[in-house]
Parts: C-alpha cells; structure tokens; sequence
C-alpha cells in the first residue's frame, strides 16, 4: 500500500533545510506503523517485518519512540519458543 500527503512549501524547505539528507518517506512510514501498534492495530512482528526489523531492533525503535513493549500473549509464547530454539 502507498500513502501520499503533501506538506506546504515552507514546511518542505524548513524539513530540507535542517535535514538534507534524511529519508522521510521511511521516517513517516516509520512513525505511522509505530502508531498502529500503539493503537494494538499491528502486532510486534508485524512492525518489525514492516520495517524490515528483527525483533531486537523492533525493541529498540520502540524504545526510542517512548513506546512500552507489550506482547501479546501468543506473541509470547512465540518469543518463548524461539528462545528455546536458539537453546543449545
């Protein structure tokens, strides 16, 4: 799925300006996905497959947006028996 939305000029050039490199298109792409979870819209797996995440990564992106983890119950149980695939 595609999402487009334009900003006014001046927020484009202000953006540019200060950030003449940054991705956006990832950046909004990010903060809307991040939103749906918080929102319990999408699963952590679902974000972190997404965003093109492992679940570290996932942990970590939601940490820095203030997010606090919360796992479902079958997400659980599935970190559970990933953990214990990874057992020796």
């Amino acid at each position: 799925m595609n999402i487009n939305f334009d900003l006014p000029l001046d927020i484009e050039q202000r953006l540019r300006s200060v950030e003449a490199d940054a991705d956006f298109s990832r950046d909004a792409k990010e903060a809307y996905l991040v939103d749906l979870y918080r929102q319990h819209a999408i699963t952590h797996h679902q974000l972190g497959k997404a965003l093109g995440l492992d679940r570290f990564d996932t942990d970590v992106l939601l940490k820095l947006h203030g997010v606090e983890l919360e796992l479902s119950l079958e997400e659980f149980n599935a970190e559970v028996a990933s953990l214990r695939e990874a057992m020796p």
